[in-house]
């Protein structure tokens, strides 16, 4: 329940973090940098009672609020013709990728590897964080971007 009400929070809150640093992806980032921090308290020995759960499940909530800006940057990459589209196919095109994450937890590392949950857990995190501080990277400013084209 707190990470959905701390998810509720980020979502609102990066449009003004974006305000703020007249960057999308500097809030972008910021909110990155939070989600490892969450994740690193979240696999850490500091997560050894249930306030500290709920204290690494709330960080973890806020800092996915990182989805609100995210959609719009991608979106924003797109001429006005194709913006809807751009918008509603980002997210499912990321929600897709979640039976690779499965595979590469459960059955490369858990079930072929015989790593623990945890150790699985961690490595995991670390790809896929990787990969978005990758597309982070190569990943264009869109904050003072005029939106005003057609793509041809």
């Amino acid at each position: 329940m707190f990470a959905y009400a701390a998810i509720a929070i980020g979502d609102m809150l990066v449009g003004l973090v974006s305000q703020y640093f007249k960057s999308r992806k500097k809030a972008l980032l910021l909110y990155y940098m939070l989600t490892i921090v969450g994740l690193l308290l979240f696999f850490s020995g500091y997560n050894n009672s249930d306030t500290s759960m709920y204290s690494s499940c709330t960080l973890l909530g806020f800092s996915t609020g990182f989805w609100a800006i995210f959609v719009t940057m991608g979106a924003e990459q797109f001429g006005t013709n194709l913006r809807g589209t751009a918008a509603t196919t980002i997210p499912n095109m990321v929600r897709g990728a979640l039976p690779l994450i499965n595979m590469l937890f459960l059955d490369l590392f858990q079930k072929s590897w015989g790593w623990n949950l945890i150790n699985s857990g961690i490595v995991t995190g670390i790809v896929v964080m990787s990969i978005t501080l990758i597309a982070y990277y190569f990943t264009e400013e869109t904050f003072h971007k005029d939106l005003n084209y057609v793509e041809e």
